[in-house]
């Protein structure tokens, strides 16, 4: 697998090495030992998979300490541009954004740390998104930051007028509105 580095340093693209031949193809999807050396040493607890048609867009999501959660992310049918926001205050890239074009071609996955509010937008017909996350789901902690924040500036890379979002994602609040976190706190004990 090979890691690829973002402007913000602790997210990652990270490319697995794809066999292809008449028969089709094969790739390791992830490795716990390489990705402990390469990227990060937690453990992912659950696996969460979405379908999503053209235009669906969901996030930007996080979950408060003690149920902050890391995401490993990829797509396993269709295109979606994926968008990682540093919500660390404190930290040199706080308030940034770094995205990546996920495709069932290109295979990438993207590495999304604790910390960070996550987004993406269905670019294909329909798309089926995978993610492990490193702590459970818990509703009572999650949050939203509006897509669309000015303070935030994301380019989604698609007509914002053809969105469709889920009424949560519509009541999420404004950056400067957001619970965020300390950049000096280790969100991994």
């Amino acid at each position: 697998m090979k890691v690829i580095e973002t402007n913000i340093p602790d997210v990652k693209i990270i490319e697995p090495r794809v066999f292809k031949d008449e028969r089709g193809y094969f790739f390791e999807s992830f490795n716990e030992q390489r990705f402990f050396e390469k990227v990060l040493k937690t453990s992912f607890v659950q696996d969460n998979e979405s379908l999503s048609t053209k235009g669906v867009l969901r996030g930007l999501h996080y979950q408060m300490p003690p149920y902050a959660q890391s995401k490993l992310v990829r797509v396993i049918k269709g295109e979606v541009y994926d968008v990682a926001v540093d919500i660390r205050k404190g930290s040199p890239t706080f308030g940034q954004y770094t995205g990546v074009l996920l495709t069932e071609r290109n295979k990438k996955q993207f590495f999304i740390p604790r910390g960070f509010a996550h987004g993406f937008v269905v670019l294909s017909e329909e798309a089926i998104f995978f993610y492990k996350c490193d702590n459970y789901y818990a509703p009572e902690s999650e949050r939203s930051i509006n897509f669309d924040d000015p303070d935030l500036n994301i380019d989604w890379n698609i007509d914002l007028k053809k969105l469709m979002l889920s009424d949560k994602d519509k009541k999420g609040v404004s950056f400067k509105e957001a619970d965020l976190f300390d950049f000096n706190t280790n969100l991994y004990e």
